[in-house]
């Protein structure tokens, strides 16, 4: 190569380096903030679903129901939460009456039975669970089982029942034994189950692990845990018993969402909230958790007792709001520290 074209290629190559170079812009990813009272390995595949399908992401901060609540409420209006997922529909009443949660638009609350709502439009169910004993029929006979929660304080069921006292569904629980029965019924009843030796444990996982390996005779949970563990072990040793048709001990609660108020992305939050009571997710809730669907038209696993509306307590599920107060009367009454 002659040394002058040599020259000009070489002057090329420099300008060419020092030319500016455009970066296209990639457009910003489009993400979300949820406060989750649900563990994991509930919420956590059908939000990465979520995700997936739309392309939003979600960053999730997971702890207890109460937990995340009190969080919320203190951080204010500089939360960075844009939902809060609750296991219970307590600690969304009390976020909705600190005036933190905002109100939902009707194409979002008509998706399911008016009881599952918040009177005051401010949280939604996403999905429904029975509160019932779980027994090891190995140590427990069907004719001990008991009519009623009440009953778990008498001397028959002494050291023999375990229960959650952290977590937030044995809490709403209470809640509503305060509204039904009145605060004197519940501090009796707490009082009672401290004295009768009632077994502590983190959670309902616990629970039922404790109930198949024989430590518990029996303990308070959601249903659908028991489901979780038959689905594993068919062949462990634990049943289901609902208390009598009507008892306090035999809530339906439901496990809801909320839109922070301080959200300034009210729009993505709503999209979640329709995702989560969309068919995918309500047939995910159904199938893989084993919680009864809100929303009509889901199949229903045939693996889990179907819900019967009419065991259930009557109770406006917005009157469990009161969480402070039962989580004072638990204090007072030596179930929580």
């Amino acid at each position: 190569m002659r040394r002058g074209s040599f020259t000009v290629f070489g002057l090329l190559v420099v300008l060419l380096a020092l030319m500016p170079i455009t970066a296209t812009a990639q457009p910003a990813v489009e993400r979300l903030v949820v406060y989750s009272g649900r563990s994991e390995g509930l919420i956590g595949p059908i939000l990465q679903q979520f995700t997936e399908e739309t392309g939003i992401a979600v960053d999730v901060r997971y702890g207890g129901t109460a937990e995340m609540a009190a969080t919320i409420l203190e951080e204010g209006a500089n939360s960075p939460a844009d939902v809060f997922i609750a296991q219970d529909a307590g600690a969304l009443g009390a976020l909705a009456a600190a005036g933190r949660l905002s109100v939902l638009p009707s194409d979002v609350l008509e998706r399911v039975p008016s009881q599952y709502v918040s009177s005051a439009r401010q949280w939604v169910g996403l999905s429904g669970r029975a509160r019932v004993l779980v027994y090891n029929t190995d140590l427990v006979q069907a004719d001990e089982l008991p009519a009623s929660i009440l009953d778990l304080t008498q001397p028959a069921w002494s050291s023999r029942i375990a229960w959650a006292p952290t977590n937030g569904s044995l809490q709403a629980n209470i809640t509503a034994m305060r509204v039904l029965l009145g605060d004197d019924v519940a501090r009796a009843w707490l009082e009672g189950m401290v004295a009768n030796g009632a077994a502590a444990y983190d959670n309902n996982d616990s629970i039922v692990q404790a109930v198949i390996n024989g430590e518990i005779p029996a303990g308070l949970v959601n249903h659908y845990y028991v489901f979780e563990f038959k689905e594993q072990f068919p062949d462990a040793p634990i049943a289901i018993h609902n208390f009598q048709a009507g008892d306090v001990g035999a809530l339906v609660n439901v496990a809801g969402a909320g839109i922070v108020s301080s959200s300034p992305r009210p729009g993505l939050a709503q999209r979640l909230l329709l995702y989560l009571l969309g068919g995918n997710a309500q047939t995910y809730f159904s199938m893989e958790t084993g919680e009864y669907p809100l929303v009509s038209n889901i199949p229903a696993n045939p693996a889990v007792p179907p819900l019967d509306p009419a065991l259930a307590p009557n109770i406006d599920l917005s009157q469990l709001q009161d969480l402070q107060a039962t989580l004072e009367l638990m204090q007072a009454a030596g179930a929580l520290p």
